[in-house]
């Protein structure tokens, strides 16, 4: 009887799923392998989330008479291994886009073509649209560099259907399997980490697309309203599968084509989509600038200060140090949120993006490397933006998506007897009244952090 692996990584889904798919219709057998990769540093948040996506494929792998196999190792040689324990035919994976995702690939297609075993990657299964399915026509071009063309473009390309899981997996009974990792097992988390597991990730998108998809346009940057999906880790690790999200969100998301909620949150998706692109043709990115402004970032004692306040939400801006405690304390954040913080960090008090998107990835249960390294560098001005000078004023980003103060208190409980509007900007209270509140003065004025960054950035380029 053929067998056939289907090596898993950021995919861990049943549910439309075509490396699994192709597997099964080729391959009476089929072995669902996930290997622990050391060389892939996994910070406490997203290994106790992993833990509840293991534990729920595994769970529903054998409600279909298989189960998950787990290996720890090399991804290649341990990958082998079961490939040879198995005498299977071929692996079947998923397409990544980082520079470290093709290099496993390319290794183990060696590997494998040299025992005469075929490999098949298999692209749009992290993704709605392919990295390179879609490029500037006429320009030679091997990616778009910017959103909105890439958008229109990404609009019309058509997606495939999204598929059922399969009813029967069945898997050799011979092949060993380490014991899954247990979330509980895991230390160092965030106290309001959320579940994990694609049947978390399917209870999650039926109710947004049931109560929260229709007025999204007009909610998704209110602070206190909490009202995006909080899908963002599913999609990282892949137990909701993006395709499935944009066909059931044009589905269900209100009158009209689709409606204004859906179109708003499919653009989410594609936002999504182009960041992955962008690091598909441009892996250096993850680490260095994708354009070169000349920056002169601050670094030193006086910035190493402000980078600890900036972490542990006391920089005297009460709506950053909300999204930086909510992150804390969820490893997550709003998305209004993270552009509000890294703006800060980045042009306010000029600090490198390197060092925000290190912390982001230490906590964020939805750490992508594409997502994260290229929102930064889009927040910084050395990215896709088409305006690199923007800068976002705490102040006013806090008076006008969090108006009533709700996410101020939430998170700033010190500053929680403080109405709007005063509670964004605490330091023009009379003495005796900010004496009675136990919060810090701004780290810096925006006067003078706006300063920092123009003569910064002006004196990298005069250098040029």
């Amino acid at each position: 009887m053929n067998v056939a692996v289907v090596l898993y990584t950021s995919d861990l889904r049943l549910h439309d799923h075509p490396p699994l798919r192709a597997a099964l219709s080729s391959s009476g057998q089929v072995v669902p392998l996930f290997v622990r990769d050391p060389a892939v540093a996994a910070p406490p948040n997203r290994l106790a989330f992993l833990a509840d996506c293991l534990a729920g494929l595994d769970a529903g792998l054998r409600s279909r008479g298989g189960r998950l196999v787990v290996r720890s190792g090399d991804p290649v040689a341990a990958t082998m291994a079961v490939v040879r324990e198995a005498d299977a035919d071929e692996v079947h994976m998923a397409a990544g886009v980082s520079a470290y995702a093709h290099a496993r690939e390319e290794r183990l297609r060696e590997a494998l073509e040299a025992e005469g075993r075929r490999f098949h990657v298999h692209d749009a299964v992290i993704t709605a649209v392919a990295p390179g399915a879609v490029t500037p026509t006429g320009s030679g071009a091997d990616h778009f560099a910017v959103f909105t063309p890439y958008h229109r473009h990404w609009s019309e390309h058509p997606l495939r259907a999204a598929a059922p899981a399969p009813r029967a997996v069945p898997v050799p009974d011979a092949i060993h399997s380490e014991p899954l990792p247990e979330r509980a097992a895991v230390t160092g988390t965030s106290p309001g980490l959320a579940p994990g597991g694609e049947p978390e990730a399917r209870r999650l998108l039926a109710r947004w697309l049931r109560s929260g998809i229709e007025r999204y346009a007009e909610t998704h940057d209110d602070l206190a309203g909490d009202a995006t999906s909080r899908l963002s880790p599913h999609l990282h690790f892949g137990t909701l599968s993006p395709t499935e999200a944009v066909h059931r969100a044009r589905a269900a998301g209100g009158p009209g084509p689709g409606g204004p909620g859906a179109e708003a949150f499919v653009r989410q998706l594609c936002w999504r989509d182009f960041h992955h692109q962008v690091l598909a043709a441009r892996p250096a990115a993850a680490a260095a600038d994708y354009r070169d402004r000349g920056d002169r970032w601050r670094t030193g004692p006086a910035a190493e200060e402000e980078i600890r306040a900036w972490k542990e939400g006391r920089t005297g801006y009460p709506v950053v140090d909300a999204a930086m405690r909510q992150l804390a304390h969820e490893g997550w954040m709003h998305n209004r949120g993270r552009l509000l913080v890294a703006s800060f960090l980045t042009k306010t008090l000029y600090v490198d993006w390197r060092v925000g998107a290190r912390h982001f990835m230490d906590l964020l249960v939805d750490g992508d490397l594409a997502n994260n390294q290229l929102n930064w560098q889009w927040a910084a001005g050395t990215g896709t933006d088409t305006r690199p000078n923007r800068v976002l004023n705490p102040v006013r980003q806090g008076l006008r998506y969090d108006p009533d103060g709700g996410y101020v208190h939430r998170w700033v409980p010190e500053l929680a007897g403080l109405p709007a509007p005063r509670v964004h900007e605490p330091w023009r209270l009379p003495g005796l009244e900010r004496a009675a509140y136990d919060y810090p003065d701004p780290v810096v004025g925006l006067a003078d952090g706006l300063d920092r960054f123009r003569r910064g950035r002006d004196a990298g380029q005069g250098s040029e």
